[in-house]
């Protein structure tokens, strides 16, 4: 028997990110929290994604993660001392950056709750909505009008061929393929998927991003197996390439199944 939307809403996922220093992303944090039709979309995104087209997780807990791997990422570079697209051009602070960073994460795959095709546009105009709910709590109209853009921009961007113009859109579009680690990538695998894609994500157990040695952030995966690396290949280089950060990230591969011995991927990017 179907799932009730009651019995969906019922263990609701509480959307969590380090936001103390942060008095505009805490109240957004808050409304979002308490803002039920926005977790009605990624419940259904989730339902397209998930029982639908046999895919992997699109839906709150993806959307968690994406949230904090995000905001992990703009803190890393902007205490490295990148400038974000909200400084540079509108003379705007840090804690800014992180609000359009993480309401973009938050924000940017709801419209798998319309279709998969396509479903970056989707999320453009269901976004522009909610944030128009949002964004007045905390900003002047003048300014919320620039930061919902900015928002929006980094959505677009994360799509395949998508092409990011900001530091934030680079980051929220490198944070969703980050979203591969053990227990996450294994549905469509466990569900009976078997095919290179299926394989390749079982394989990565963990992804670690930590400040880097000779660029801001240093991204580690590890994979039990080899097969790992069309999952590096396919998903996160793509996504790399392009990002307009790039050039900050230096990747490293341990494949703890064959001996521990690290193996560098990727040293350098040059797309």
């Amino acid at each position: 028997m179907a799932e009730t939307p009651q019995d969906r809403f019922a263990d609701r996922i509480h959307m969590t990110v380090p936001d103390r220093h942060n008095p505009a992303l805490h109240t957004l944090m808050e409304r979002v929290n308490a803002d039920t039709e926005l977790y009605g979309f990624w419940i259904a995104a989730n339902v397209n994604a998930i029982e639908r087209l046999r895919m992997t997780d699109h839906g709150p807990v993806h959307v968690k993660i994406v949230l904090n791997i995000a905001v992990r990422l703009l803190r890393l570079l902007m205490d490295a001392g990148v400038k974000t697209g909200v400084q540079e051009n509108y003379g705007l602070e840090r804690e800014d950056a992180e609000v359009v960073v993480a309401m973009a994460a938050l924000l940017h795959d709801i419209g798998m709750s319309i279709h998969r095709d396509d479903h970056e546009s989707f999320s453009l105009f269901l976004a522009r909505d909610k944030l128009k709910e949002l964004l007045p709590e905390v900003y002047d109209p003048p300014t919320a009008a620039l930061i919902s853009s900015e928002i929006l921009h980094a959505i677009i961007s994360h799509r395949s061929g998508g092409r990011p113009l900001t530091v934030e859109a680079g980051v929220v579009r490198i944070a969703d393929a980050l979203d591969m680690a053990k227990g996450r990538s294994r549905i469509p695998f466990e569900a009976g998927s078997l095919s290179i894609h299926s394989v390749s994500a079982a394989a990565i157990e963990a992804v670690h991003i930590d400040p880097g040695q000779e660029r801001p952030i240093r991204l580690r995966v590890d994979m039990s197996n080899s097969a790992g690396v069309f999952q590096i290949d396919q998903l996160l280089r793509k996504k790399l390439k392009g990002s307009g950060i790039e050039q900050h990230i230096e990747v490293d591969v341990l494949l703890e199944g064959e001996g521990n011995t690290e193996k560098r991927l990727v040293q350098q990017f040059s797309f």
